[in-house]
């Protein structure tokens, strides 16, 4: 059976054993000491604290491959534009050059720009692994009890929780169109040219679209005959009420940004000048 992207993935590990309000403060905690930081000691440290919270959490990198994919994919292109539009970046900020090779006019190749560019990439690799684990380890009515925890309104929070509910719902269905599609003769293989496979797949489209807009309708119904948004407040069915080991992994949280942001900080820059 296909994985579904972005949808939760139960498991018995310390993390899933987490509140979702732990798991949500921690990650802004993280995500935080991460983009405030360009210090390369910094953020190599807290790459090996995302490696071994996803090893802990049991969750298995084929399960969020195709994200990884797609975000690997938008760090090129990221790293790619970096240079194109800015290719002395580096060399700005350390202030110093030392030019591998050159290529044409102002782009050459710099120690510092390859130095600032990897520390873009680090970012990426410190909280793509702690976002996807937020995500995947959380179901969704607990993620909408956690932000509801941290004063985000109701409303806002079932939202949100009813947006991720969609995701694996929408999956499901792509697959069951795109099965019933190919059973009437129309191929979305590699064994048709890309132009026919671009024209094939609108066809699974939009019965996509128009039953994704049935479910929506639906589910406003039910919510509109149930008074939902008439209280100021409402209970939580999956909410978790917080624990020791939630009080200790937040306090661990809290040390690790004022840890990153003291080694950040401690000379007045953001970034590590090993030049």
């Amino acid at each position: 059976m296909a994985v579904e992207m972005l949808s939760y993935i139960e498991r018995t590990s310390p993390v899933h054993s987490l509140s979702g309000a732990t798991k949500l403060i921690i990650f802004i905690l993280y995500s935080t000491a991460a983009m405030l930081t360009y210090d390369t000691r910094v953020l190599l440290g807290l790459f090996v604290m995302s490696i071994a919270m996803f090893i802990v959490s049991k969750i298995r990198i084929r399960e969020v491959g195709f994200i990884l994919v797609f975000i690997l994919a938008f760090l090129l292109l990221n790293n790619i534009a970096i240079y194109l539009f800015s290719p002395q970046e580096g060399v700005k900020i350390y202030g110093s050059s030392h030019v591998l090779f050159e290529i044409w006019g102002r782009y050459n190749v710099t120690l510092e720009q390859l130095f600032y560019q990897f520390n873009v990439t680090l970012k990426y690799f410190v909280v793509t692994p702690a976002a996807l684990l937020f995500i995947v380890t959380t179901h969704p009515s607990e993620f909408a009890a956690s932000l509801h925890k941290i004063g985000v309104n109701y409303k806002i929070a079932y939202s949100v929780s009813l947006a991720l509910r969609y995701i694996p719902d929408i999956q499901r269905d792509f697959r069951t169109i795109a099965q019933a599609q190919q059973a009437r003769g129309i191929d979305i293989s590699r064994n048709e040219r890309f132009g026919k496979r671009v024209k094939n797949v609108s066809s699974i489209v939009f019965p996509l679209i128009f039953s994704t807009l049935d479910r929506i309708e639906v589910i406003s119904n039910a919510m509109e005959l149930r008074r939902f948004g008439k209280g100021k407040k409402r209970t939580w069915y999956n909410e978790r009420p917080f624990q020791k080991r939630d009080y200790v992994v937040l306090v661990a949280g809290i040390m690790i940004l004022i840890a990153s942001l003291i080694i950040t900080f401690y000379d007045g820059s953001r970034f590590y000048n090993p030049f």
